[in-house]
């Protein structure tokens, strides 16, 4: 917590960029501190990866996956967005790795015999 407000990291897909602005928003009115991804590589930020050399994408994708991780540590829970029940393997990562630090997690839609 930071003062009153709990820190939320919200995790998914990026393609899902609509659901990750809806959440930021209703979680962020709820009284929420809110933290997101940086960029949205695979909807909308395609930009981004244009150009790049092999190495330099792998480093980079390795750099982000990272980075969120620490957003990660920097929040009491993170928020799956989940839309349709989709949880991909960095998602899948960044859920390990807050139940392997003790965070809460919540999830936009129920998961399925929570198997994640």
């Amino acid at each position: 917590m930071v003062g009153s407000y709990r820190v939320v990291t919200l995790c998914g897909s990026t393609r899902f960029k609509d659901a990750f602005l809806e959440a930021q928003k209703r979680l962020t009115l709820a009284g929420n501190i809110v933290i997101s991804v940086g960029l949205f590589g695979h909807s909308g930020d395609n930009e981004v990866w244009e150009g790049m050399s092999e190495d330099t994408l792998t480093r980079t994708k390795e750099m982000l996956d990272d980075m969120h991780k620490r957003k990660i540590d920097m929040a009491d829970e993170i928020y799956v967005i989940n839309v349709g029940g989709y949880i991909g393997e960095s998602t899948r990562s960044e859920i390990a790795y807050a139940r392997k630090t003790g965070k809460a997690i919540r999830y936009l839609e129920a998961p399925e015999g929570e198997t994640v």
